[in-house]
């Protein structure tokens, strides 16, 4: 039995592939924003993720250094070590700062951390060359983004760093890189002052600052206990705010990048709108094309069920080629978005099914008022 479908492709294959591409481009940029939201996500929960504790010690009354201002005393690490059910406690601090080098400037989010500490702040598996910090001063950790090489210096406030480390994929919550010093070097250029600034504020009676001072305490919790329960305790004893590793990534979610991560979200959906209308329309267009084609078969005695179904395989293999041309399209492009876009197959395979539902819907429709018509009208317009 002849396949009308095939071919009826075959008379017109130039312009069914060009169709099909164009058709796949819009795909493929409905499946780019479907990555950007699920990066902006990803990338919220990374440094939490990457830093291993399990709970998360901030100032009081704040969303902690994520979402507000955290200041604490560095000894507090040392009155939470002996807490019941901590394992190990460190001090942490976050900074951002604008660099520039020969690739452009670029904005970086730097931790400091201790690197005696037994707690894990850099994810060794992301590290692509070089080592960590050993040292207390005057070493840096970068991000593989930022282009900079084993052995260069990096000036931060009055000091130059020596990049001992490069890392791949390490983001803060934001999408920016990240780059690690020690905690003695992150206090000193987070709350130690110029000497101007000294000078000044000791003309108004103010006595310095205190560069003994972090943003937040992370801490391990030994095996066999509550997380939750031994987060409540320390919030007893210290007066201070304490997060679970859970907590701190809903924090993120619902408070950080809430709005922002809204708006990507509301913007796709209407892109996806958009483009189920404009394959739908392409599709009953096309079926209206064949009307004097249909017209004919119809005459000759080709029953409609027949003829319908070869518009839906139609339908169905423009929707095929659109597909993998699509996510070639997306994943070829993904790549050079300056923050993290992550492409999920499931996310791929869910926005074909709609789409290919929506295209169907819409050939059927074209089917219906193409078969309606009158063949001698047809033929002779």
């Amino acid at each position: 039995m002849i396949n009308l479908a095939y071919k009826d492709i075959s008379h017109s294959f130039s312009k069914f592939i060009i169709t099909a591409i164009s058709v796949g481009v819009l795909l493929g940029i409905v499946i780019i924003m479907i990555g950007v939201y699920r990066g902006m996500v990803f990338d919220a929960k990374v440094l939490v993720d990457d830093i291993k504790a399990n709970i998360w010690v901030v100032q009081q009354d704040t969303l902690g250094p994520f979402a507000q201002t955290s200041k604490i005393h560095e000894d507090l690490k040392d009155q939470i070590s002996y807490q019941n059910g901590i394992k190990n406690a460190s001090a942490i601090t976050f900074q951002t700062f604008q660099l520039e080098n020969s690739y452009g400037d670029f904005k970086v989010m730097l931790v400091g951390y201790d690197p005696l500490s037994k707690i894990d702040i850099v994810d060794k598996a992301k590290l692509i060359e070089g080592r960590l910090i050993n040292k207390q001063h005057y070493e840096i950790v970068v991000s593989q983004k930022t282009h900079y090489k084993l052995g260069e210096k990096i000036k931060l406030g009055r000091d130059y760093y020596t990049v001992v480390g490069i890392t791949k994929d390490t983001v803060s919550n934001g999408g920016d890189y990240l780059i690690f010093t020690s905690l003695k070097d992150a206090q000193i250029l987070q709350f130690t002052y110029t000497n101007e600034r000294v000078r000044s504020d000791e003309s108004r009676g103010i006595k310095g600052s205190n560069p003994h001072l972090v943003n937040a305490i992370v801490a391990q919790v030994k095996d066999g206990y509550n997380p939750k329960q031994v987060a409540l305790n320390i919030e007893k004893t210290t007066h201070k705010k304490v997060f679970t590793k859970q907590e701190q990534k809903t924090l993120l979610l619902q408070k950080v990048i809430k709005k922002s991560s809204k708006q990507i979200g509301m913007f796709t959906v209407i892109l996806i709108v958009v483009s189920i209308v404009i394959i739908a329309l392409i599709i009953y267009t096309m079926t209206l094309e064949k009307i004097k084609e249909i017209s004919i078969m119809k005459l000759i005695g080709i029953p409609n069920f027949t003829i319908s179904k070869m518009i839906i395989q139609e339908t169905v293999v423009l929707g095929v080629l659109a597909f993998v041309s699509g996510n070639i399209f997306a994943h070829s492009i993904g790549g050079v978005f300056p923050k993290r876009i992550v492409l999920l197959g499931s996310d791929a395979v869910s926005l074909f099914i709609v789409i290919l539902i929506f295209s169907i819907f819409a050939s059927l429709f074209g089917i219906y008022k193409v078969i309606k018509t009158d063949p001698a009208e047809a033929i002779a317009g």
